[in-house]
């Protein structure tokens, strides 16, 4: 007897399977249709390729309204779990277009490796500070221009920082080229302005994480916009510190002016306000994951989210308490805890959640084109 939903398009594994069953049965009823983009994304298409299941993954925002709604979600026989099943794929798509594909392991025990490289890294610094300089440098009272510089010379920090930097963009920048293949999207969309501004829009407000605007469903059947704030939080937090780094480059190499700047300047500003974002959402967004009905949430992939949360929080909290004390002899721990944070940051962006956000813009850049057309 042929399972409900069960398709003859050949899979790359069960998951993939599962999922184009579920997709199956979702496309003949068409209840949550107005819930999110994945559903009118669904109903464009008969047949779902592994490529075209990772695509409405991606396009997912995990918000959960579908398995409320649905009339065949457990215990019906049918057992569709819409959100479960998507966050699996959408867990397994990071690791299936990692670059290189010999770090793609890295995704398995994200938070391990997560941890193990920022020690590392912490170790590096704290270590390469007594090496070159003395071991009274790490509680020497340096102030003013350029007194981070006489830890650590600002070539050589420019240059392990650029460095690390451009890797994880070529990583990331490559894993975003293969998901485009596969998803069958020609290359003109990127040529596309409308497509390309209504999905920077979308994704800019989390307009599908509203459930269909009642909003989203994280441990029960009352539906709130709070993860929706907690996820702008750190989205805004992280943008906020990265134009607050660009403004210091520029007053470094335009304007001769060295680091650490008056706690009134546009670089501090930006870095101050950054930096709340960055402790508020994730600590938001870890407490709601603590919270999130099981029958929602991919429980391999724990680890992965709330590691990188942790990062983040982390390259936040030693930020700000290097903002705050860096006139003590405390300065010079302090920055070499937040100098290897962030190192680890960038080395492990291409294989952490931090990618999630690249698939998910260009999934909303299909979609954008495609509703259009």
């Amino acid at each position: 007897m042929t399972a409900p939903g069960a398709t003859l398009t050949p899979h790359a594994d069960a998951l993939h399977a599962e999922g184009d069953r579920l997709m199956t049965i979702c496309n003949s009823c068409r209840y949550c249709e107005g819930l999110c983009a994945v559903f009118p994304a669904m109903e464009l298409r008969r047949e779902f390729r592994d490529g075209d299941l990772n695509y409405l993954a991606n396009l997912c925002h995990s918000c959960g309204a579908c398995f409320v709604d649905c009339q065949f979600a457990p215990p019906h026989e049918f057992a569709v779990n819409v959100p479960r099943t998507l966050a699996r794929l959408r867990n397994d798509s990071y690791r299936t277009y990692a670059w290189p594909a010999a770090l793609a392991p890295m995704f398995d025990r994200n938070g391990l490796a997560i941890s193990l490289v920022a020690s590392v890294a912490v170790a590096g610094f704290i270590l390469g500070f007594v090496a070159f300089n003395d071991p009274g440098a790490l509680t020497a009272t340096a102030s003013g221009p350029g007194a981070f510089y006489r830890l650590m010379p600002h070539n050589a920090m420019a240059a392990l920082f650029g460095a690390a930097f451009l890797y994880a963009l070529v990583a990331m920048g490559l894993g975003l080229r293969a998901f485009w293949k596969d998803i069958g999207e020609p290359a003109a969309t990127l040529g596309h302005p409308p497509s390309l501004w209504q999905a920077a829009k979308d994704a800019g407000r989390l307009r599908y994480l509203d459930g269909g605007e009642a909003g989203c469903f994280n441990e029960d059947d009352q539906p709130n916009d709070r993860r929706r704030l907690y996820h702008h939080f750190t989205f805004y937090g992280f943008m906020l510190c990265f134009a607050a780094t660009s403004v210091a480059t520029l007053y470094h190499y335009a304007l001769g002016r060295e680091a650490p700047y008056p706690l009134y300047d546009l670089p501090v500003v930006l870095g101050t306000l950054g930096g709340i974002g960055l402790i508020v959402g994730p600590i938001g967004l870890f407490a709601a994951k603590l919270r999130r009905a099981p029958h929602l949430v991919d429980e391999a992939r724990f680890g992965m989210d709330t590691a990188f949360l942790a990062m983040l929080f982390l390259t936040s909290l030693t930020g700000l308490a290097l903002m705050l004390l860096r006139d003590t002899p405390a300065m010079g721990t302090l920055l070499a805890l937040h100098l290897g944070v962030v190192l680890a940051l960038f080395l492990t962006m291409p294989y952490s959640k931090m990618v999630h956000g690249l698939y998910r813009y260009a999934a909303l850049v299909r979609y954008a084109r495609e509703s259009r057309w």
